[in-house]
């Protein structure tokens, strides 16, 4: 198993470019099931959990692989001839879940094992059988398998109990064949939601209202292929600035679009870093310590759960205290526990956690929990005082394509050993 070796203490300077977004590419991948012709996407990132994506795709039927530059995808859905997901591939990770839509409203009937992910809190899958149900979709639980039929979806209105990313994409998509309109309330407004819709409708589709809490979608009999270029990852670009911010750096991240990374952005600024966004880029300056500050997790527009854990590990050092609340996701401070073994001073009290800026950390061998929680320990262990050994990277893998080659090309001392 590979392990990821750092050496603190390096300022990181330069410019890397991010990689296209994970989620946005899963949503995608399962998008393609939609269609009546190939699907190619563009700047995908070389991760696990699009190879997982691969595999369920493959193992419906469908033709999927890498072609090109190796950064390309191209999915031929026409030869799909299975409607079960099984659950070896879906438990791997929570997106997988969003295939239902697509195999029920293309074939009339799906069977999906239950999901599973990173343990960062509970994530139900109500709310997507909720909005499926509303559709026409019969729906039954079967040991651990979510069986859905309809012979025919029907527009509906469908109303969220709590917003959820994956319960919108998933029910946006079936929408898409079903005949009559479908409106979502209390919809997801996140940019990976914005880009599905887009995508969908370049196939096609009728949607309107995407980024919006109230999305309507009207059903057509079909949708075509189309070839579209995945966008930046706006969580990898955030999570290098993070980088860049505790070891005092000067650092550019191209590749993303910064409109949809303001509240991160202006927390960063907050905590004292100079902020430059242009069209496509954003660099950042750091020309003294990082400031304490507030922060709580919110769905976007607000200050998103995914960069939680790094700003957590930036305001490990920052002059003051600071507090940060996580409103999303219940158990999602899998990382203080580890932070601290790299002697970060963190209490937590419920869902808040509180935090004494140190002069400064010490490297120690920690593990990393779940995806960002990974992400965390890298950043702390940039500006930390010695050797910090992170065990068990595969998390890592799963959301970051090589980032320990983009930090050292900033300067920073990183490697990867098996």
């Amino acid at each position: 198993m590979d392990r990821i070796l750092i050496r603190g203490g390096a300022r990181l300077t330069g410019e890397v470019r991010a990689s296209g977004s994970k989620n946005s590419t899963l949503a995608l991948m399962a998008a393609s099931l939609l269609a009546d012709s190939e699907v190619v996407l563009h700047n995908v990132p070389r991760l696990q959990d699009v190879e997982t994506m691969l595999e369920i795709l493959r193992a419906l039927g469908a033709s999927a692989d890498w072609v090109g530059d190796e950064q390309s995808l191209r999915i031929d859905p026409t030869t799909v001839n299975q409607q079960e997901a099984p659950y070896d591939l879906v438990r791997k990770m929570r997106a997988s879940f969003m295939v239902l839509g697509p195999l029920l409203a293309k074939f009339g009937c799906a069977r999906v094992s239950e999901p599973g992910g990173c343990a960062i809190g509970v994530r139900p899958i109500d709310q997507h059988l909720k909005g499926l149900a509303a559709l026409g979709a019969k729906i039954q639980l079967d040991h651990g398998y979510v069986e859905a039929a309809a012979a025919e979806l029907c527009g509906g209105r469908v109303t969220f109990d709590l917003t959820t990313v994956n319960g919108t994409q998933n029910v946006m998509m079936a929408a898409t064949l079903a005949s009559g309109e479908t409106v979502i309330e209390n919809a997801a407004r996140e940019p990976e939601v914005v880009e599905l819709a887009a995508v969908l409708t370049a196939m096609g589709a009728e949607i309107f209202g995407a980024g919006s809490d109230r999305v309507t979608i009207r059903g057509v009999e079909s949708l075509t292929g189309t070839e579209h270029s995945v966008a930046g990852d706006r969580i990898e670009a955030g999570t290098l600035l993070a980088a860049g911010m505790i070891t005092g750096g000067d650092i550019r991240v191209t590749g993303v679009e910064t409109a949809f990374m303001e509240s991160t952005l202006d927390k960063f600024r907050e905590a004292g870093a100079e902020i430059e966004a242009t069209a496509g880029a954003v660099r950042l300056r750091m020309e003294g310590p990082v400031q304490a500050l507030q922060a709580a997790t919110a769905p976007f527009p607000g200050f998103p759960t995914d960069m939680q854990a790094q700003l957590m590990a930036v305001l490990t050092v920052a002059e003051g205290s600071s507090i940060v609340v996580e409103r999303v996701f219940e158990n999602r401070f899998m990382h203080v526990p580890e932070l601290q073994r790299m002697g970060a001073d963190i209490s937590l009290s419920g869902r808040s956690a509180h935090i004494r800026g140190t002069p400064r950390l010490m490297g120690a061998p920690v593990m990393a929990t779940d995806l960002r929680a990974s992400a965390s320990l890298i950043v702390a262990a940039l500006a930390a005082e010695g050797d910090t050994v992170v065990n068990r990277v595969y998390h890592i893998d799963r959301g970051y394509e090589r980032i320990e080659a983009k930090l050292r090309a900033l300067g920073a001392e990183i490697k990867r050993e098996n």
